[in-house]
């Protein structure tokens, strides 16, 4: 709720303060007095497009401030809380502009964006009048105010939307992953198919070196080594050394002692050569291959560095690259499998939504039947009987809210086909359409200040009666401003401000005074006789007001 307005040098303003309560609150006064800039003036606080030079003559700067109260759970509240700004029970909005053009924008003291005062406007004023194209007028916001007259809840739907496009996303992303994939999907099959048939394992490169090297080397130093065996063999050293030993153990007897030592190291020699023997001999064993096992070692060998430079990697670290691209290979396999199994849950998540679209639309159909028929309950009494009102639902992209775009569309005569409130509906008539609209989705006000800009313009007795007692009945629990040049309307207020025009010096300036009972009388008078107030037209106010 709109708790004060206060206005500073803006046009033809010098200084103006307006404490305003719920219900319903009117201002009044000749055209031309200033009633318009009062409505300019809240729109420059709240970020509204409007007229650039705003500043009064003479002046440095234009200011506007303006309070609003906020409840616990005011829409406001979510918006203030992502901009960084405390609100514990009242939003302070106020706009400053230099004359040179410069703009500066505060909530609750803490400097804003025109960007921002713009969407805390949205859930705090709401304009309806013959030129609004932010409220009822606008097609775009239809759908939503069908939805909150119909009271139902879109989070279902809104849930199935968004799990729909995370199925879309994901199979997206897996036909993606499986499409780069695809593009090497050759070499893979290529690349472990080799590794697979060679499978080389870790160190078996540096055993292979080894062993291509001994054979490499072995043929060069067999026939010396074979030669060593021939001199240590039984034909050789070992056969000689034993003769000696036999033939010096034949002599011992004779020899008195001496040959004991010489017999004994003879004895130690023999032992210790034939362990020599037996090493040469095993030596020679190990050297004795075959020349095709040093071929296909070489081979091996020559295999394993060449798919080791081939990948760019270790060769030791082979088999774990082949088990790498296995792995690859099998998830690209897979992948087959996935992607149908998004493929269906997409599916799946598609037909879910579609149902719950259609029973929504369905839903829509019957909330606009029934705002259809509220709306020619209410044109009636507005003296537009003839008038048709009709909500219209199409097809659309589909999207979180369904699959239907609603547009409200109007015929004042009968045969014409229906069309857009503001391309059919004259002046008075498409203020009534829009009273009688706001009447039926009078819930859609979410504690905003809902302000009439001359709605009743080109309407008169019952019809300007009609129009006031609804303009009432929308302000029970709620605040309602209206501008009105209508009698009717003003008398049936809660709190009346007169708007008038006052020359000072050389200057004029507009002036808005709050009325008292007796006043009230006086400004209805006017209203109703003109420039001469007669007593019979302050009896008629009186009559008004009592009424």
């Amino acid at each position: 709720m709109l708790r004060s307005l206060e206005i500073r040098d803006v046009l033809i303003i010098d200084r103006l303060a307006m404490d305003l309560g719920p219900g319903l609150n009117v201002l009044t006064g000749e055209t031309g007095a200033g009633k318009s800039i009062l409505l300019d003036a809240l729109g420059m606080v709240l970020g509204w497009k409007g007229r650039a030079d705003v500043v009064r003559a003479g002046a440095d700067r234009a200011e506007v401030t303006a309070v609003f109260d906020l409840p616990a759970g005011h829409p406001a509240a979510p918006l203030l809380a992502e901009a960084g700004i405390a609100a514990e029970g009242e939003l302070i909005l106020r706009r400053v502009a230099q004359a040179d053009g410069r703009r500066q924008a505060f909530a609750n003291d803490r400097r804003v964006t025109a960007e921002v005062l713009r969407d805390l406007s949205e859930t705090l004023v709401e304009l309806h009048g013959q030129h609004d194209d932010r409220g009822l007028l606008n097609p775009r916001g239809h759908r939503a105010l069908l939805d909150s007259f119909a009271g139902f809840d879109l989070a279902p739907l809104r849930a199935l939307w968004a799990a729909q496009r995370q199925a879309r996303d994901a199979l997206f992303q897996a036909e993606a992953q499986i499409a780069r994939a695809r593009t090497e999907e050759d070499y893979l099959r290529h690349a472990v198919a080799e590794l697979v048939k060679l499978d080389p394992q870790p160190g078996e490169e540096a055993t292979l070196d080894a062993s291509r090297r001994l054979m490499q080397g072995a043929a060069r130093i067999r026939d010396d080594i074979a030669r060593a065996q021939a001199a240590l063999s039984e034909d050789g050293a070992e056969g000689r050394m034993r003769d000696a030993q036999r033939w010096l153990e034949g002599a011992a007897d004779k020899a008195g002692g001496r040959l004991d030592e010489p017999l004994a190291a003879l004895s130690r020699a023999s032992i210790e050569l034939s362990e020599a023997l037996a090493g040469v001999e095993h030596c020679l064993e190990a050297l004795d291959f075959n020349p095709a096992e040093l071929e296909a070692a070489e081979e091996r060998l020559f295999a394993i560095r060449a798919l080791a430079r081939k990948h760019a990697v270790a060769p030791d670290d082979l088999a774990a690259h082949a088990a790498a691209l296995a792995t690859r290979l099998e998830a690209l396999d897979a992948g087959e499998a996935g992607l149908a199994k998004l493929s269906r849950a997409v599916t799946a998540a598609e037909a879910a939504y579609a149902e719950e679209a259609r029973r929504i639309r369905a839903l829509r159909r019957e909330a606009a039947a029934r705002l259809d028929a509220a709306m020619a309950g209410e044109l009636a009494p507005l003296k537009m009987e003839r008038a048709l009102f009709v909500t219209r639902l199409d097809e659309a992209e589909p999207g979180p809210d369904g699959m239907d775009s609603v547009t409200f569309t109007v015929t004042t005569n009968p045969g014409a086909p229906p069309g857009a409130l503001n391309r059919i509906a004259s002046g008075g008539e498409l203020s009534r359409f829009l009273l009688a609209l706001k009447v039926c989705l009078t819930g859609q006000s979410r504690g905003l200040t809902l302000i009439f800009d001359e709605i009743d313009r080109g309407v008169g007795g019952a019809t300007a009666d009609a129009v006031g007692r609804r303009l009432k009945a929308l302000a029970e629990g709620a605040q309602v401003l209206v501008v009105t040049h209508s009698p009717q309307v003003a008398a049936l207020g809660v709190a009346h401000w007169r708007v008038e025009k006052r020359v000072q010096g050389d200057a004029t300036l507009s002036a808005v005074t709050a009325l008292a009972p007796d006043d009230r009388v006086e400004e209805i008078a006017r209203m109703l006789a003109g420039d001469t107030v007669t007593d019979a037209a302050r009896q008629a106010a009186r009559a008004l007001l009592a009424g």
